[in-house]
């Protein structure tokens, strides 16, 4: 728990060892009613169940279970979550101004050892009383966590954060895999993965599906861990999300792997003389 008065410790330093953004800390409800706060509740699950709806069809569904909304306020709720439905074929539509979008590297690509491809996104964190942004790094081959953060803004800075840290722990990956968002077009993110020596990939806009992997890691999270409990503050959605990411890491089997877990297989098949400083 951060503690404001620390005697020798500041607010940002408490943050820091906590893996913590620091706007986290000062996170408080503006503008939301516990109406749209159970609302975006409910997209939020029914999105992991059905990622294909769009605004009209989330509208529809919600009118169906009896919430008197509209497609204007869904709307807007959609795009605070960050949600955009999976299309059949790739949106053509234009990135945000003056960001440049990369094309999608791994159709194709055989993926067969850890750090050649990572991958990272963003997801909605609802709490009791608000909502919060958590951000992961996953290793493709391995599907092991490298890293993640959460934040009460959703910008590219805490994104960056969570990838530094990554690469203090693993080094950089050959291939960094993302969708189109504004985060991961913004000149913070892909500068940094430039000067890591590392390849931009993007799925096509709309196309979650690219990234299938880093989606079904948040299906399982939701599923065993978010939906579970009411956290009020940063600090408790920390340590609970912490305490099941070590777990799925550690001792949750992977069908993919044979029921091995995603630490053991990084473990097992990198460099041998990176064992010791990899491994957490």
């Amino acid at each position: 728990m951060i503690e404001p008065k620390h005697p020798k410790l500041s607010i940002g330093s408490q943050c820091r060892l906590l893996s913590i953004a620091r706007a986290s800390f000062y996170y408080e409800l503006q503008g939301e009613s516990e109406m749209n706060l159970e609302l975006m509740l409910l997209i939020d699950k029914q999105f992991l169940e059905t990622p294909f709806y769009g605004v009209q069809q989330m509208t529809w569904h919600l009118q169906n279970e009896g919430f008197p909304v509209n497609v204007k306020r869904i709307r807007r709720l959609m795009r605070l979550m960050g949600l955009m439905p999976i299309y059949q074929k790739p949106n053509t539509s234009l990135p945000a101004k003056g960001h440049k979008t990369y094309p999608y590297l791994l159709r194709g690509l055989t993926v067969d050892r850890p750090n050649q491809v990572w991958c990272t996104d963003i997801t909605y964190l609802p709490m009791k009383r608000g909502f919060l942004y958590l951000v992961a790094i996953m290793d493709w081959f391995t599907r092991k966590v490298l890293a993640w953060r959460i934040s009460n803004t959703c910008e590219a800075e805490f994104c960056v954060e969570a990838f530094n840290e990554a690469v203090h722990r693993y080094d950089a990956p050959e291939i960094m895999n993302s969708d189109q968002g504004s985060q991961f077009t913004s000149f913070v993110w892909t500068d940094r993965m430039k000067r890591a020596g590392t390849r931009i990939s993007m799925d096509g806009k709309g196309r979650c599906i690219d990234n299938i992997f880093i989606e079904r890691l948040w299906r399982s999270l939701k599923y065993e861990c978010v939906y579970l409990h009411a956290w009020e503050t940063g600090s408790q959605a920390k340590e609970g999300i912490g305490r099941w990411m070590t777990f799925y890491n550690h001792q949750r089997p992977h069908a993919a792997h044979g029921g091995k877990t995603p630490a053991v297989v990084y473990l097992n098949q990198i460099q041998p003389d990176q064992q010791a400083q990899r491994v957490a």
